[in-house]
């Protein structure tokens, strides 16, 4: 296993009390065996905090905000729990949710449980004794598009995702919004943001028809079983809503990183990704088996891509915004308002490139 699916001890200062937790959960899920309670930390992750739980043969993993001042909105613990309750029953590929709390006392946030899931998770390496060759690469590229198609083919309407959907203004509301959580969590000026946002709002393209999408849909948010034949998990629905799909591409296709991309937009997270490797799609790959799989036009997703660039710097910003104002003292953070400076500037030269 990769040390994406490994834990870690719980870091200091993110605790959760235990004595106020267990019974909790044992009032609120059945099944849990009488041997306590253990937890502990998944290590990865630079928004909110996961912890996996274990009672004996029981497992499951508790989610929560990070610590310190969130943005307006964003965090939202019930909304997750309830975009998971909807899509489980006919998207099992998200997870089972369990148990959703607004009662601050237990772990000193909003919070939700939900299964757990096991499988192999890849961000910058493949696990021990794996073998990366370029047909891997390639089946694993294929069913991260078909997963997404998958997704974007659901009748929402049937589901009560149907309530949250305002899709009617979607990307107007989507990058005028940006903008505005840029302006709040803003550090410093940055050259050339000024162009980005003059270029957005006057370009923003007629949307198809809506769909479900993942908002937050990249490799590392996605489990395969361990002999990579299909995909068991796909996490993070925090960002999850119903709006225009090609929004849902772009998003995914700003985190997949290819072999020829600038050095900062390649290592902002650290380390390469394992999509640098041979045999993965590249992004132009990625997008025609889309649209050849979707049926979508994708002839104009330069616009997408050049937001998308922009909505990931705006989180990266959020994140160094804590880290500057001392509310994380989590040293990772430390480097992002230059790969947020990387990303203005990626997204200014794909907006150019139509």
């Amino acid at each position: 296993m990769n040390e994406l699916n490994e834990t870690i001890h719980v870091r200091k200062g993110e605790e959760l009390d235990i004595g106020k937790l267990e019974p909790f959960l044992r009032r609120h899920i059945p099944g849990i065996p009488a041997a306590p309670l253990e937890i502990r930390q998944f290590g990865t992750g630079h928004s909110n905090l996961t912890y996996a739980l274990k009672a004996g043969g029981w497992e499951a993993v508790l989610r929560r905000p990070p610590l310190g001042p969130v943005a307006p909105k964003a965090h939202d613990m019930n909304r997750e729990y309830q975009i998971l309750s909807a899509l489980h029953p006919v998207f099992p590929i998200a997870p089972k949710p369990l148990v959703f709390s607004d009662d601050q006392d237990i772990v000193g946030s909003p919070f939700f449980v939900m299964e757990r899931r096991h499988g192999v998770v890849l961000d910058f390496s493949f696990p021990e004794g794996v073998e990366p060759t370029a047909e891997l690469g390639r089946e694993i590229s294929e069913k991260m598009v078909d997963l997404l198609v998958e997704l974007h083919a659901l009748d929402y309407t049937k589901t009560t995702l149907a309530n949250m959907a305002k899709p009617d203004g979607f990307m107007e509301r989507q990058v005028h919004g940006w903008i505005g959580r840029y302006e709040r969590s803003k550090t410093e000026e940055i050259e050339g943001l000024g162009e980005l946002t003059e270029w957005m709002a006057a370009n923003i393209p007629e949307s198809p028809a809506p769909t479900v999408i993942h908002y937050d849909f990249k490799l590392n948010n996605t489990m395969f079983s361990e002999d990579f034949s299909r995909i068991t998990g796909l996490f993070d629905w925090e960002m999850t809503t119903v709006g225009d799909p090609l929004a849902d591409l772009g998003a995914a296709m700003s985190y997949w990183i290819q072999k020829d991309d600038p050095v900062l937009l390649k290592k902002g997270m650290g380390k390469e990704p394992v999509t640098v490797m041979d045999g993965f799609y590249t992004r132009k790959e990625f997008i025609e088996r889309y649209g050849e799989k979707s049926g979508r036009d994708v002839s104009n997703m330069h616009f997408y891509m050049t937001f998308a660039y922009f909505k990931l710097a705006v989180i990266i910003q959020q994140i160094y915004y804590r880290y500057i104002k001392g509310q994380t003292e989590d040293l990772r953070f430390a480097h992002f308002g230059e790969f947020v400076k990387s990303l203005i500037q990626h997204a200014l030269l794909t907006a150019k490139k139509e």
